[in-house]
């Protein structure tokens, strides 16, 4: 990616995952201290009710009940094309559901992006890009932001102390303080996506929502990368969801997944819905569902999602199987 298409997608990312550019409501002010308490008595984070999302007369999904709270790791699974990046711009308040009730936050869907932390779908860095990993977090603050710098003296004020002081804390809580000040075009893909992740923290988040952020990693990074993104969502508190190609990098961590085909979804612990009988009734055809003797998961025989026609119309097994050969349980959606 070259520097130009580089820095329009950030800002373009950024507004995206804003309440102000989602919802046309006026964006909150930075918070530096942690986020207040829920609005909701329940302490559900994320709230659906019999959800649905269409694409002209194709249903994506439909029928999904789920809860996420505080702390809690949910993972959202399934083939290529059938809408799981669709749910995220949902609960982002981006795309409407179809049928349902959406609640994020306490509020519709849209109106609390400013405490949710947002990491889309990424894009590995060119080696031209210049700017420093501690740059791309401070993003997280102000990269929506245009305008003339500020005078010298507001530089070295009480509140750009306390954000430097934050994004030197995020970077120290993803372990990435050993390369923060080399161009992000020198960090390799699993030190990119630490750095991305300090940045969809850096405003203290009570929702972390991430597309596909092990995608192009190789395999120590993509554990090492789950591993931290637990440790995020215990110790910090913050709800995660994330969509993902393979389950079993962090499926260890896991306390709900949502499995998405052929315009159903079901949704449970990983043991309840990643099973032969679950997902041979969602795909309303035999899908077998093995696990190796180090505890991976290998889905077999599931076909792909439908690109256009309508869905609920298996198409039969795909050739090869649309699930990873070496153990994934789906593809990015």
């Amino acid at each position: 990616m070259n520097p130009s298409a580089w820095v329009r997608e950030v800002t373009r990312n950024r507004a995206a995952s804003r309440a102000g550019q989602a919802t046309g409501n006026a964006p909150e002010p930075v918070a530096l201290r942690p986020a207040p308490a829920l609005s909701p008595a329940d302490g559900r984070l994320v709230s659906l009710r019999g959800a649905a999302a269409r694409i002209g007369d194709r249903t994506l999904w439909s029928g999904v009940d789920l809860d996420i709270g505080a702390g809690e790791f949910v993972a959202v699974l399934g083939p290529n094309g059938v809408g799981k990046t669709v749910l995220v711009k949902i609960l982002l308040g981006l795309l409407r559901p179809a049928a349902g009730e959406v609640r994020v936050l306490g509020a519709s869907a849209g109106h609390a992006n400013h405490r949710i932390g947002y990491l889309p779908q990424r894009r590995g860095f060119d080696v031209s890009v210049r700017v420093r990993g501690a740059d791309i977090v401070r993003l997280g603050f102000d990269g929506d932001r245009w305008g003339t710098p500020l005078p010298w003296p507001a530089r070295f004020s009480a509140r750009r102390r306390a954000v430097r002081a934050r994004i030197a804390d995020v970077i120290e809580l993803v372990g990435a303080s050993a390369y923060a000040h080399r161009p992000i075009g020198a960090c390799s893909g699993g030190e990119q996506q630490r750095l991305l992740i300090a940045q969809a923290l850096v405003r203290r988040p009570q929702l972390l929502l991430l597309d596909e952020p092990l995608d192009g990693l190789d395999l120590p990074s993509q554990a090492s990368a789950a591993a931290l993104i637990s440790r995020i969502c215990r110790e910090e508190g913050v709800g995660v969801v994330m969509v993902a190609h393979d389950v079993n990098p962090i499926l260890p961590y896991l306390d709900r997944v949502v499995y998405i085909a052929e315009g159903g979804a079901a949704a449970g612990r990983p043991e309840e819905v990643i099973t032969t009988e679950t997902l041979s009734r969602l795909y309303g055809t035999r899908v077998e569902v093995l696990r190796t003797h180090d505890g991976r998961l290998v889905v077999v025989g599931q076909p792909e999602a439908p690109a256009i026609h309508a869905a609920r119309h298996p198409t039969g097994p795909a050739d090869p199987p649309a699930g990873p050969p070496a153990g994934g349980s789906g593809g990015p959606g």
